[in-house]
């Protein structure tokens, strides 16, 4: 199988057990990550999410749709002020001990991955725009980080 990016869409900003999400969607199929998908990663998203510690509660999700039944949402949240706190979960997948193949039918795999291929792209830009809006300036802006978004497109090279 040789290797082609994936799309990649960014929906708006949600709120989410008091912190702001930011939202970056990866699928081959050009109609997006299905609704039920969605649904589903979402819901489980409170318990990918750590306790509030001082930090502004901001996270940045990757909705992953696999080309097989895999579904995958990764949560990346900022903490301690510069650090990024991450948890996923998986559906579908029965390489990541998922109980089916139903990728609505989301587990919390106890592995220490952060992300495929595809599901990277992001984390460069999350973390400039975390020091670009947050760190650096005098008066942390966190409005200005939640509008500064990887730009839809592919996972592909963007230089």
């Amino acid at each position: 199988m040789a290797f082609t990016e994936k799309l990649l869409t960014v929906p708006p900003p949600i709120e989410v057990a008091g912190r702001r999400i930011k939202r970056y969607h990866v699928t081959a199929d050009p109609a997006g990550i299905a609704p039920d998908v969605e649904k589903a990663a979402y819901e489980i998203l409170p318990e990918l999410l750590p306790e509030a510690d001082g930090t502004p509660p901001a996270t940045f999700v990757v909705v992953h749709r696999g080309n097989d039944d895999g579904a995958y949402i990764n949560a990346y949240s900022w903490v301690w002020d510069n650090v990024l706190h991450f948890r996923g979960a998986a559906a579908g997948q029965p390489a990541l001990w998922c109980p089916d193949a139903d990728p609505t039918n989301f587990i919390k795999p106890a592995l220490p991955w952060i992300g495929c291929v595809w599901e990277l792209p992001p984390i460069t830009h999350e973390r400039d725009a975390w020091v670009r809006h947050m760190l650096a300036p005098e008066v942390p802006d966190i409005e200005a980080y939640l509008a500064d978004s990887l730009p839809a497109g592919t996972t592909g090279d963007r230089s």
